[in-house]
């Protein structure tokens, strides 16, 4: 059985910072792209970083130089560091791992509240 859990999620004032993690198991965490997604009310999923199997990110401009994805693979874990939080930061946080010619497996997310 597949499980990503999200945790660090939280409410935080304007500039402020956050350190998301995701654990997985019931994959072979190494070979999967992972990727943090948010979700804010009325709008629609976006893409907040990538990192591949190999190491290498990805930003929308909306989050670049801000936030920092990395992992260990050696805890199944990824993780998020979020910098500089603005309010337009906010919605709920999920990640999940992919893989070409295999299962997108998601988390159940975890909400981020920017605000003073």
């Amino acid at each position: 059985q597949v499980q990503l859990v999200e945790s660090g999620g939280g409410l935080v004032q304007p500039g402020g910072s956050l350190r998301l993690s995701c654990a997985a198991s019931g994959i072979i965490f190494s070979i999967y792209t992972m990727g943090w997604y948010r979700q804010a009310p009325g709008k629609q999923r976006e893409l907040v970083a990538l990192i591949t199997s190999t190491g290498h990110t990805n930003y929308p401009n909306s989050v670049k130089g801000r936030f920092t994805i990395s992992r260990d693979n050696a805890k199944n874990t990824v993780y998020l560091q979020m910098n500089s939080l603005k309010p337009e930061d906010t919605a709920v946080y999920t990640c999940n791992a992919q893989r070409i010619s295999s299962q997108t497996y998601w988390g159940q997310g975890t909400q981020v509240t920017v605000s003073s």
